[in-house]
Order: C-alpha cells, then structure tokens, then sequence
C-alpha cells in the first residue's frame, strides 16, 4: 500500500471546510483557465492561418512560373511568354505539384450607367481549378468556354459589384487600356457570376474572364500566356518546390522563373507569421498563471498541515515520503485544472468551429467569422506538457517539508 498516495487522497477529498479549500478552488480555476485559453489560442492561430492561406493559394496558387522581369512589379500585366511544352513537363513531373494552369492578366476598366471601376482582368483557360474557388463563389456561375473564339462572360467581385450596382446576367463595358499606345479596346461582357474572397487587395483588384480574349486584345499568337499558376499538394513544401525549379534538378529554362505566392503578398504571410509571436506570449502567461497560483496553493498546504507533518516524522516517516503526499495532492489539483480546461477549451472551440458565434470584421482580418482548426495532437501535447510544468515546479515548495522540526511543528497552532 503507497501511504503517501492514501493519506494526500484522505487530504484532497476531505470535506471539512477549510481556509485552504477556498485557495484549491482559486488553483484548480487558474489551471483550468489556463489550459483552455492555450488550447483556445492554439485552435484559433491554426484557424487563421489555415483559412487565408488556403483563400489566397486557391486564388492565386501556390508558385506563379512566368517571366523573369526584375524590375517590374510582381502583380502587373505579364510580358507573354509561348505556352512551352518543356516547361509544362517540368513542372507536373516535379515531385509535389498536383496541378499547373496558364493565366495572364491586364488592365481593364468596367463601366456600367457610367460608373466605372478599374481593375486587373485575371484571363484564365478551361484547365482553371475552379473547384478551388467554390466557396468564394456568391451568386451566378463559372465561366463558359464553350464558344469557339472567345467566352463573352466575366466574373467580378462582390465589391466591384456593389460599387457599380451590377447584378448577375448584366451586360457591362470592360474597356482594355494598353499602357504602351495610352488607347483601350471595349467589349461587352455578361457577367456570369459573383465571388468574393473576403481579402480585399483581391476583391477590389481583380476579375476573371477568358484569356482567349487577353491573347485577342494584346494581338498575342494562340499559344503564348502570361504565365502559370502552379499548386503543391502540401503548402509546406511551397520553399522547397520552388528551390527544384528555381536551381534544383528541374530548374525552369531560359526567361521562365518560379516565385512564390509568398513573396508577392509578403504582408499577408507576415501578418500570419506574427499570430505565431502571440500564441507564444499567451502560453508563457497562462503558463505563469497556473505555475504561481499551485505553488502558492501548495504552500498554503504544507503549513496548513504543519502539525500532521511533525507527528509523520516523530513516528519515523521519511522527508521525501512527506513530500510525495503534498505532490499527490497538488497533482490531483493539476489533473482536476487540467480536466475542466480541456472540457471548456475544446467546448467552445467545437462551438465556435459550428456556429461561428465570434464574428469578426472581414476587411480587417480577411474571414467573418473567426476561424477554428482543432488538432487534438496539440490538444494533447498542451495537457501533458502543463501536467509535466507543474509537477517539476511543485517539487521548489515541498522542500520545505524538509525544514520542519517535529517538536516544533506538533506545538505549532
């Protein structure tokens, strides 16, 4: 029989009142909080950064292969390059890429009941995924491509929409303006459907339309495109995809060149990158919290059982003996915080994660409703590792244990 064990559950399940309970409520409470604000935190920066990732990698893919033009910016109209065959077979046999597709964009202006707006029309082919872009996809339907010289139809966003009261099925001017001749070509498109990304530099700034259309305007030849959008099947990988076509074994040829979609919205993935900064200063304060507030319980229950612990050493139990029963004791607070936190932190987040009851303001930070990705391996990880902090840290105040003096201690009031 483990003394030490049986006499802290006597001690922790008794239930005469005592000062002490009150600070084993205040200990068990501050776990408690602590653990489901981490696994909170975690599930929410997981969500963030799941979410507008995934909004612009399906917009805009993971790696754009075009052009190498180290002056120019890098959202801007292409200089057109022939859809190569070579390149398209380096790029699908590249280990990791699971999707490539041509685009080119340039610069157009709507108008509509002379309102206007400008943006960038984003030509794209019937390869596009736009099974990618289904959720932004608000009213109407995807492009057509069925026509043998050019699809008349064109997708713009919710905003563009609201800003010049344009609704599915209307007809609009998309004036092409060429930055060299300053002269712009007109057509009239319909426009098919709506979408809405919810970043705004996307949905302020782009539409989508047939690049049959692009090659048309631009006098291009059938087979030139502005370039390529590329998709990994792992996001992670995005670095090292982009070393193999940039300097690896299936470097690209000639004027083509691979950047990552990171580093033409830096802002974004830095924006990202900065949750990661939050999420450690909460763990380290929660982790403080829980730390203080059992080492001050623990404390408060080594005096309190001042005299039990004098009479356990004048029959000849062992310092360490006594302490184990104060570590049983305090790990059954731990467990108890620990309980009550995982419940309330995976509660709510399950909550949030179906009902999206914590909204948000999409133009400040890209989703409505706030974001929730629970990985129970983390969720794990968080009541293990706060388990293991407070044990280690438990083991400071029961030293004190040690410096009791049996005679002194059964006086002791």
């Amino acid at each position: 029989m483990n003394v030490s064990s049986f006499i802290a559950k006597r001690v922790a399940f008794n239930s005469q009142r005592t000062f002490s309970r009150f600070i084993i409520r205040l200990a068990t409470a501050a776990t408690a909080l602590s653990v489901a604000a981490m696994i909170l935190t975690l599930a929410f920066v997981n969500g963030f950064q799941q979410a507008i990732s995934n909004k612009v990698f399906n917009f805009w893919g993971h790696l754009h292969v075009q052009q190498y033009e180290p002056d120019k910016s890098l959202v801007a109209e292409e200089t057109p390059l022939e859809k190569n065959d070579t390149v398209y077979q380096i790029l699908t046999k590249t280990p990791g890429i699971e999707h490539v597709q041509a685009f080119a964009t340039k610069s157009v202006v709507l108008e509509k009941n002379k309102e206007i707006d400008g943006v960038l029309f984003k030509g794209v082919d019937s390869s596009y995924a736009f099974n990618k872009m289904q959720p932004f996809l608000k009213e109407g339907k995807w492009l057509n491509f069925n026509d043998s010289l050019y699809s008349r139809q064109i997708l713009i966003s919710q905003q563009t929409a609201n800003e010049l009261e344009i609704k599915v099925n209307d007809t609009i001017h998309v004036y092409f303006i060429s930055p060299e001749t300053s002269s712009s070509s007109v057509r009239s498109l319909q426009v098919i459907g709506i979408f809405k990304t919810g970043i705004e530099e996307f949905d302020k700034s782009f539409a989508i339309g047939d690049i049959r259309l692009l090659r048309r305007i631009n006098n291009w030849q059938h087979n030139e495109i502005g370039g390529y959008e590329v998709f990994v099947n792992d996001y992670q990988k995005i670095d090292s995809v982009n070393n193999l076509l940039f300097n690896g074994a299936n470097q690209l040829p000639g004027a083509w060149v691979s950047k990552s979609i990171k580093d033409i919205y830096p802002f974004i993935f830095d924006w990202l990158s900065i949750q990661d900064v939050n999420r450690n200063v909460i763990f380290i304060v929660m982790s403080i919290i829980a730390i203080i507030n059992l080492v001050t319980c623990l404390l408060i229950l080594v005096l309190e059982r001042t005299r039990m612990v004098g009479i356990l050493k004048a029959i000849g139990s062992s310092d360490w003996n006594i302490q184990k029963i104060f570590l049983y004791h305090a790990s059954i607070i731990s467990l108890k915080g620990i309980a009550f936190g995982l419940f309330v932190g995976v509660g709510i987040g399950l909550l949030q994660q179906y009902t999206g009851f914590i909204k948000l303001d999409e133009t400040a930070y890209y989703v409505s409703s706030a974001p929730v990705e629970i990985i129970w391996w983390q969720v794990a990880l968080v009541c293990a590792g706060t388990l293991v902090v407070c044990f280690l840290s438990l083991l400071l105040p029961t030293i004190f244990v040690r410096a009791i003096k049996p005679v002194k201690a059964i006086q002791f009031r």
